[in-house]
């Protein structure tokens, strides 16, 4: 595998995990931003996340001989591996991943010498676009570029990336080093070897890499996932019940360890709305789903995005 040097474009909340994961595990990473008062908004993200790996990795001690631990599963390939020597190692990884980050606005300081660029923006058609267009002309002839998009195909943009053949998905789910799922999906012109290359590249970081050979919206994770938080807003939007009630009731009748709501404060509402505002029937106040978009739209007004803010449908401390 060639890839060592790895560039996110976005500093989102996925974006800020996928940088510092990716850190983490050795690879050089840089964070690109649009502009420096973007830059200032990713560095509480990366502070917050140096912060729970380290919590994380001082609890890690208190897995060893545990018969089933309920650790990181992108620290720790099985429970035989926690040792301490091995949390260590990891201790002095989560600092010099945190030291070693670059941050730049510098179209050509953050794609010229990229192996690999995640591409981590607004999960909007119209800025991914033109977000390829810009950094093509910057882009090494071998290099690979992926989009962590969570609902669009890259056969969308592959004309706009000029390297349709290294163009593919991969994408994370949230809180990625417990959560560690990266779904790399291709598209029909996708080079085989540049998708294995990819496979093994979400192995190295730890993920469990979910091959996926054949376009499919939403993936496999959303394609699940977004109906069940579909339904959560048709019900809300109808004012059948609140959001607490939709997720005990989906909680406790599935055992599942969250609800339609409270998955949506993890995932970010900015990202919920963002996704929703491609739907038709969100832009109809009339029908439940535009309801509830407004309603959602009416809490980022007042600032609760979710976990990341603090509050959302659930207050954080």
């Amino acid at each position: 595998m060639n890839i060592q040097k790895v560039t996110i474009a976005g500093g989102g909340v996925l974006g800020a995990q996928i940088a510092y994961a990716v850190a983490f595990h050795g690879y050089n990473v840089t964070i690109w931003g649009r502009k420096d008062d973007s830059i200032e908004r990713i560095k509480p993200r990366i502070d917050r996340l140096h912060e729970i790996y380290k919590q994380e990795l001082d609890l890690a001690s208190t897995y060893i001989g545990e018969k089933n631990p309920n650790f990181p599963r992108s620290f720790f390939a099985s429970k035989e591996e926690i040792t301490e020597e091995k949390i260590k190692e990891l201790k002095e990884a989560n600092e010099e991943a945190y030291k070693g980050l670059t941050y730049t606005t510098d179209l050509k300081e953050a794609f010229g010498d990229a192996d690999l660029v995640i591409e981590a923006i607004a999960e909007v058609v119209d800025q991914k676009k033109a977000f390829y267009e810009k950094i093509a002309p910057y882009l090494k002839e071998d290099a690979i570029l992926v989009t962590n998009s969570s609902t669009l195909l890259p056969s969308m943009f592959r004309e706009y990336t000029g390297r349709e053949e290294r163009f593919l998905s991969l994408h994370f789910a949230n809180n990625i080093h417990r959560q560690n799922l990266a779904e790399v999906m291709k598209h029909d012109r996708t080079d085989d070897e540049v998708f294995k290359e990819v496979i093994e590249f979400a192995k190295t970081i730890g993920m469990y890499p979910a091959a996926i050979k054949k376009e499919q919206p939403g993936y496999i994770l959303n394609s699940i996932l977004v109906p069940v938080i579909n339904a959560g807003l048709v019900l809300y939007g109808k004012g059948v019940a609140d959001p607490v009630d939709i997720d005990m009731d989906w909680k406790i009748g599935t055992g599942s360890p969250k609800g339609p709501f409270e998955i949506m404060d993890i995932v970010g509402i900015t990202t919920v709305v963002n996704v929703l505002s491609a739907n038709p029937a969100a832009n109809d106040p009339s029908s439940p789903i535009g309801k509830a978009y407004i309603k959602l739209k009416e809490m980022l007004d007042k600032g609760l995005k979710g976990v990341e803010t603090g509050e959302g449908f659930y207050k954080y401390k």
